[in-house]
């Protein structure tokens, strides 16, 4: 339902008339094209397409790591768009969890500290930090692990790091980037169970960017990018997933 200014009532991110362009040489190259889409507190988003789509630019602007050329990005009421780079990393730092699809630990940081580093750059009490640490190390079956360094972890003990990590500052928004891009079947089904498990809990809106149907296919909603655009489905088993697809066209 909508409010009188267009506002949905549930809405907690909106994407409005999002365009992105980058300058390579003497040419400009387009990848988002006018994107509106909107997606409400709580909800699982997955967002799918062809390599090169957009899709992941998208997230990029999500995460407020990056500007659009034209449009407005909102985050509950806050157009994150319109915020100068210092204002966006603070905003982000409390708002927004990340999980990438390279795991991005920092190599000279134990387990725990990678994991307390969210919640820290927060500005979060110590004892609280670590509380919240070891309630998460606990989740994700690390407790054991520590004090060890990133390179003694396999790749699904470094996701699963990375998860307590985007989660540990108590962020409204999870953001994912091909989570599960560098595992084998077996552990990616584990990792994404324990994200999904782990951010319904706590009620947190997941957006994630991923290239898999069986993924796609337990989101809330789908969101399809072709050559920078959000576009309905053609045939196949993500159409009833996506039925509320929002267009950018």
């Amino acid at each position: 339902m909508a409010t009188p200014n267009g506002k949905r009532a549930n809405s907690f991110i909106r994407f409005e008339n999002i365009t992105k362009t980058f300058r390579e040489g003497d040419q400009e190259r387009v990848v988002l094209q006018g994107v509106n889409a909107e997606i409400a507190r709580g909800e699982f988003v997955a967002i799918v397409g062809r390599s090169g789509s957009g899709k992941s630019t998208l997230l990029n602007l999500l995460a407020g790591l990056d500007t659009p050329t034209r449009g407005d990005i909102f985050i509950g009421d806050l157009n994150i768009a319109k915020l100068n780079d210092n204002d966006r990393t603070l905003f982000r730092r409390k708002h927004i969890g990340f999980v990438f699809q390279f795991f991005n630990l920092i190599p000279t940081l134990t387990v725990r500290e990678n994991i307390l580093m969210t919640a820290e750059l927060a500005g979060w009490k110590e004892s609280d930090a670590h509380a919240q640490a070891n309630r998460l190390l606990d989740a994700v079956g690390l407790r054991e692990r520590v004090n060890v360094f990133p390179d003694k972890l396999s790749g699904g003990e470094q996701q699963r790091v990375a998860i307590a990590r985007a989660l540990c500052a108590d962020a409204e928004l999870i953001l994912a980037d091909e989570p599960t891009g560098n595992l084998d079947a077996e552990t990616g089904a584990h990792i994404l169970k324990l994200l999904t498990t782990l951010a319904r809990e706590k009620n947190k809106t997941l957006v994630m960017v991923t290239h898999s149907s069986e993924i796609a296919e337990q989101a809330d909603r789908v969101l399809r990018m072709e050559d920078g655009k959000l576009t309905r489905p053609e045939t196949g088993g993500l159409e009833t997933g996506e039925r509320r697809l929002e267009t950018g066209d």
